[in-house]
C-alpha cells in the first residue's frame, strides 16, 4: 500500500498533534516524525508552524471562510435566514475544532505573541471570519434584504461571538454538550441576529 503524499501526511499528522497536546506542545519535530518524514521535509511544504497551522485549519476543519466568501460574491441567493443559520452551524463546528488546538497558546504569552506576528503576516488570524461575515452582510445590505441602519460588524461579531461560546462554554457541565442540538441553536442564532438587523 502507498503512503500518502508528505504533505498530506505532514497536515494529517499536525491535526492530530494540534488536537491532542495542543498548539504551543507540537513542535515541527514531532509533527515531522508523525507524519514519518524528517524535519527538513516538513519545512519544504511549509514556512513556519503557523504556516501549518493555517493550513490545517482551512483545510482540515469545518469550512467557514469559503462558505461566507461565496456568500458575500452572491448576495440574494437564499433567504437571509438560511445563510446565517449555515454560517452558524459552520462556525459552530469550526470553533469547536479549532479551540483545543489553539487553547494551549494562551498559557505562553511570548509564543502567542510570535504566533499572533505570524499569522498577521499571513493575512490571517480570528478576526478574519467576522469581518468575512461582515462583508456577506454588507452585501445583503446593499441588495435591500438588511435595513440601511444596520450595523453589520456588530451582527457578524454577535452571530460569531455565540458560536465561539458555545464552544467551550459547556465542557464543565455534567454532559459536556451545549442544551440544544446544533440545527437548534443555529437557527436560533440566526434569527436572533436577523431580528435587529432585518
Amino acid at each position: 500500500m502507498q503512503l500518502p503524499p508528505a504533505r498530506v501526511r505532514i497536515v494529517d499528522a499536525a491535526h492530530e498533534l494540534m488536537h491532542t497536546i495542543g498548539l504551543a506542545r507540537a513542535t515541527t519535530k514531532e509533527i515531522a516524525k508523525a507524519a514519518g518524514c524528517s524535519e527538513a521535509a516538513l519545512y519544504k511544504h511549509f514556512a513556519s508552524k503557523e504556516d501549518l497551522f493555517v493550513k490545517v485549519l482551512n483545510e482540515r476543519l469545518p469550512q467557514l471562510g469559503p462558505l461566507v466568501s461565496r456568500l458575500a460574491a452572491e448576495p440574494g441567493e437564499g433567504s437571509v435566514e438560511e445563510n446565517l443559520t449555515e454560517i452558524a452551524r459552520q462556525a459552530a463546528l469550526f470553533y469547536a475544532e479549532s479551540f483545543p488546538i489553539a487553547a494551549s497558546l494562551y498559557a505562553d504569552p511570548q509564543l502567542k505573541r510570535r504566533h499572533d506576528d505570524a499569522l498577521r503576516e499571513l493575512g490571517s488570524g480570528p478576526h478574519v471570519p467576522i469581518e468575512g461575515v461582515d462583508a456577506y452582510l454588507r452585501a445583503e445590505q446593499r441588495a435591500g434584504r438588511i435595513a440601511s441602519g444596520a450595523d453589520t460588524y456588530a451582527a457578524a461579531s454577535l452571530l460569531l461571538g455565540a458560536c465561539a461560546l458555545r464552544a467551550f462554554a459547556y465542557d464543565m457541565t455534567e454532559t459536556g454538550r451545549p442544551p440544544q442540538p446544533l440545527p437548534e441553536f443555529a437557527l436560533a442564532t440566526a434569527r436572533a441576529v436577523l431580528r435587529g438587523i432585518a
